[in-house]
């Protein structure tokens, strides 16, 4: 079992930096963050593979969003800078124990989630 926990949400102006954190329990193969929109489908933001160290963006946060993480903290971080309106979303922690191809993984790969953090972005 796997137990996550995220922090760090809040409201911003666009323009502006959050950082989220996600408390880990145990550290499985995968972990990433996604968020959900209200009236909009789940959707992945950022992974990382945690033996590799490899990380994965989807194309609408690159370069402006970095994932990391520490083992020393159990602890998985989601920079975000230079948020805009669109990023407004419940964002989520989640893990997926599945062995595969490096890649960014789907929300319906993974099995265990977080209760999520909200991020409200302002124009």
């Amino acid at each position: 079992q796997v137990q996550l926990v995220e922090s760090g949400g809040g409201s911003v102006q666009a323009g502006g930096s959050l950082r989220l954190s996600c408390s880990v329990s145990k550290y499985t193969w995968y972990l990433g963050w996604f968020r959900q929109a209200p009236g909009k489908e789940r959707e992945a933001v950022a992974g990382i593979y945690t033996g590799s160290g490899w990380t994965y963006y989807a194309d609408s946060v690159k370069g402006r969003f970095t994932i990391s993480q520490d083992k020393t903290k159990n602890t998985l971080d989601l920079q975000m800078n230079n948020l805009q309106p669109e990023d407004t979303a419940m964002y989520y922690c989640a893990a997926s124990e599945r062995v595969g191809l490096a890649r960014l993984r789907a929300p319906s790969e993974c099995g265990y989630w977080g209760q999520g953090t909200q991020v409200t972005v302002s124009s």
